[in-house]
């Protein structure tokens, strides 16, 4: 109800009008605006584990700093001078749409890494590494610190 009225405040907002004619249109537009919310947000509930959640978040966050460093020592040209950069296939457990995007933001955020394909088909997840020195220690370091959790908080 709460969307509904808001856009239909923001349409005779928009309009500067509270013209009969102008509030029936408005609320035709906010229910189908909200009929078309309420289809693109599919099934949604509570959180299953905020406390896995917020674990989550906080290791996230972590791992993003880290991950600041080390490719700020690549880029500066400390460490190691030959660095391989490659493509990373993950097989993957977690199948929640949601768990998946949360997934996607959280390798996308953390820099060095990029998602480059999801097979559904597979279930494999293509990462794009900066610097790939063992790819089966980082899937299943991917696996352990952000699939598990992923899993128990949307599967």
């Amino acid at each position: 109800m709460k969307i509904f009225l808001t856009l239909l405040a923001l349409w005779l907002a928009l309009n500067e009008s509270l013209a009969p004619g102008h509030i029936l249109l408005g609320a035709a537009i906010a229910g189908l605006g909200l009929a078309s919310l309420r289809r693109l947000q599919g099934r949604t509930g509570a959180v299953r584990r905020p406390m896995t959640a917020l674990l989550l978040l906080l290791r996230v966050v972590i791992d993003v700093l880290r991950s600041n460093v080390a490719v700020a020592r690549i880029v500066l040209g400390l460490g190691p001078a030959r660095r391989a950069a490659g493509f990373l296939a993950v097989p993957l457990e977690l199948r929640a749409p949601a768990g998946l995007a949360a997934l996607a933001c959280i390798v996308t955020a953390t820099p060095g890494t990029s998602w480059a394909l999801y097979d559904r088909e597979g279930n494999i997840l293509t990462l794009h590494v900066l610097d790939l020195a063992d790819g089966e220690a980082l899937a299943s370091e991917i696996k352990q610190r952000y699939e598990r959790p992923l899993m128990e908080i949307f599967e």
